[in-house]
């Protein structure tokens, strides 16, 4: 039994406050170098880091976050050795078993964003069954990218539009930013306003780039096993400290909202 559910995920768990973000995207980067600093299989980088993950999850709820999105697995990730790929799979489905019904309990609802069509049927099942058990919870939806690649799915989202088109559903000239948005694996959930990525790495790696338009970011030397509550307040912190312009000028946002009476310039 894991240990999801502690003393941040009570019914007394503070409410955002202002000027935090509505929703985190998180690159969990540097799990291999953990352990080769360490002179461990990296294995046991990625053990460590599931353990950080369960951490930032129960973080998010005491920090009052909506919205969590994980990156966990890139389609880019296939290339690793076939070894390192079989160990990644398998911590999935412990997570998914250790971990999906306090996850519930705790009123986290799962999302799992990426291509499922490559995914072998067993974990194509264990995802759904997290995404529909977890359906009705309202407290924290945690976005899992798993298989998951932002040009891949901005191209889906592309030929999807693409055939409505050619069917004659939709005219060339209806198609927009709003209307290809729909068509994203991130549908219906509000863009991130914060990135943060561990290890000193200062990319995107092919994570929401759609999404990440407007997003602050916060890179950390730290690798992601090192991750845990302080280093995410501190992120957080550093978030509430800046000014959100989106592109206007200064004064004319506050918590990342147009203020009453100020038109874009």
């Amino acid at each position: 039994m894991s240990s999801m559910v502690k003393d941040e995920t009570a019914p007394s768990a503070r409410p955002r406050l202002p000027g935090m973000p509505v929703h985190v995207g998180v690159i969990m980067d540097g799990n291999g170098r953990w352990a080769a600093r360490r002179g461990l299989p990296r294995i046991e980088g990625h053990r460590r880091g599931v353990e950080a993950l369960r951490e930032t999850v129960r973080a998010a709820i005491g920090f009052g976050l909506s919205y969590l999105t994980v990156y966990s697995f890139s389609m880019e990730n296939w290339n690793r050795p076939v070894e390192e790929v079989a160990d990644l799979m398998g911590l999935l489905k412990r997570f998914i078993r250790d971990d999906l019904n306090d996850l519930d309990k705790s009123g986290v609802k799962v999302k799992v964003i990426g291509a499922r069509d490559n995914l072998k049927a067993d974990i194509r099942a264990l995802l759904e069954e997290a995404e529909n058990l977890t359906k009705a919870n309202t407290r924290l939806t945690l976005i899992v990218a798993f298989n998951y690649g932002s040009r891949q799915e901005i191209a889906a989202a592309a030929r999807s539009l693409a055939q409505q088109a050619a069917a004659g559903l939709i005219e060339a000239s209806d198609i927009d930013e709003t209307l290809l948005a729909r068509h994203l694996d991130t549908a219906g959930i509000p863009d991130p306003d914060l990135i943060i990525r561990t290890s000193g790495e200062q990319r995107l790696s092919n994570f929401l780039m759609w999404q990440a338009a407007y997003s602050e970011f916060v890179f950390l030397p730290m690798h992601w096993p090192d991750f845990d509550r302080q280093a995410f307040s501190a992120a957080l912190a550093e978030f509430s400290a800046r000014e959100r312009r989106f592109g206007g000028v200064t004064g004319q946002y506050r918590n990342g909202k147009l203020l009453a009476g100020v038109t874009k310039t």
